[in-house]
């Protein structure tokens, strides 16, 4: 058996989508947008292409994969979630992203039922959403979310996605 430092199943060079190249080149904090209000019909959704615009009020615009449950649960209620998660939140990222998790994404943490959505118990930051517009763009859907409450904690380690992988805190 060998033991390879490169990633045993990455395209060559010149074979990979320069667009996914470069996007993860741009990085940013990990959000996780959960919507639905009850067991049956909640979804969430880990999201890293996201951004906040200023005004009044405020919006959070977001690419979501509009095949994603939470996109369509999203949609159909117009309210939902967005908590900023932490370094120890890696997992639960993971989870929503798709990995495996016996019993489900929602068993791994305590959640707070609001109005808009479940909301994670631990997260110190986070914002209640209300769905402002939605429209196709490229392989994404481009969802345009007003800020209804928005509430800005401390955040020691956030969890930053960059080029496929998790950052550290200071890293």
């Amino acid at each position: 058996m060998t033991i390879h430092t490169s990633h045993p199943f990455l395209e060559p060079e010149g074979d990979r989508d320069p667009v996914r190249r470069l996007r993860g080149r741009v990085g940013g904090t990990v959000s996780l947008w959960t919507a639905g209000f009850s067991t049956g019909d909640r979804a969430g959704l880990t999201v890293s292409s996201w951004m906040v615009a200023g005004g009044e009020p405020g919006r959070v615009l977001a690419l979501l994969d509009p095949d994603a449950d939470l996109t369509d649960v999203l949609l159909a209620t117009g309210r939902g979630v967005v908590q900023l998660l932490a370094w120890e939140d890696r997992d639960l990222a993971d989870v929503f992203a798709g990995a495996p998790a016996p019993g489900g994404p929602w068993r791994l943490s305590e959640w707070v039922a609001t109005d808009h959505g479940p909301r994670l118990a631990h997260a110190t930051t986070w914002a209640s959403v209300s769905v402002e517009s939605a429209v196709e763009v490229g392989w994404s859907a481009l969802v345009t979310c007003v800020l209804e409450e928005v509430v800005v904690g401390e955040d020691p380690a956030p969890l930053v996605h960059r080029r496929g992988r998790y950052l550290p805190p200071g890293g």
